[in-house]
């Protein structure tokens, strides 16, 4: 059989594209694969972020938590100290005694109203021994009428009782503390005796 120049041609015509063909699926097959292969890397980096962002909450959150019971404890044990200290109830006549005195120069509401800014009305507190406690064996109140002033002379438990061991001086118009300590200025000497409070359980 003869093959001329234009067989030939057309052999050689017809293969190329043939080649190019062939070229142009192994190019459009390597992108398909690459993507492939991308997925399951990001599935992966997904799954390995969205563990390490639950392990760092699950951590946070367990030192929160133990922290929360930590301080819940603490604030538990220390208001049943306080509970079992406040169930005590101290008795007037037979713990304690309470006398007003001059009452014409000053009411006792006024007294008390001083007494609860210092501090001085909490029977519990007063009757406590213990180192946080008030500690007290007597309390009296002097009126100063010119001055409108309250001095607080406070007696300790196994202090002198005729030597005050503080003295706090109450300015009643303004609501406030003007002076406290052992030496007190004479301005603010008392003039009348309105309040005691004395204990008298040993």
């Amino acid at each position: 059989m003869d093959i001329t120049n234009r067989d030939v041609r057309e052999i050689t015509m017809s293969k190329k594209p043939n080649k190019e063909k062939l070229l142009d699926e192994v190019k459009d097959e390597k992108p398909v694969k690459s993507k492939i292969l991308t997925l399951p890397i990001l599935i992966i980096g997904f799954l390995v972020i969205l563990f390490g962002a639950y392990m760092l909450y699950a951590m946070t959150h367990q030192h929160i938590t133990s922290n929360t019971e930590t301080s819940t404890v603490v604030k538990t044990s220390s208001s049943s100290e306080k509970s079992s200290s406040s169930t005590k109830k101290y008795v007037a006549g037979k713990d304690y005694k309470i006398t007003y005195s001059n009452t014409n120069l000053i009411d006792k509401s006024t007294i008390t109203k001083a007494l609860d800014a210092n501090g001085l009305n909490d029977i519990n507190d007063l009757m406590n021994t213990s180192e946080d406690g008030g500690d007290m064996s007597k309390i009296e109140v002097y009126y100063n009428k010119d001055k409108n002033l309250l001095v607080e002379n406070l007696y300790k438990n196994g202090h002198s009782s005729t030597e005050a061991t503080t003295a706090v001086v109450y300015d009643l118009k303004n609501s406030q503390i003007v002076n406290s300590g052992v030496n007190y200025d004479t301005n603010y000497q008392p003039s009348w005796l309105v309040y005691t409070w004395e204990k008298l359980v040993k």
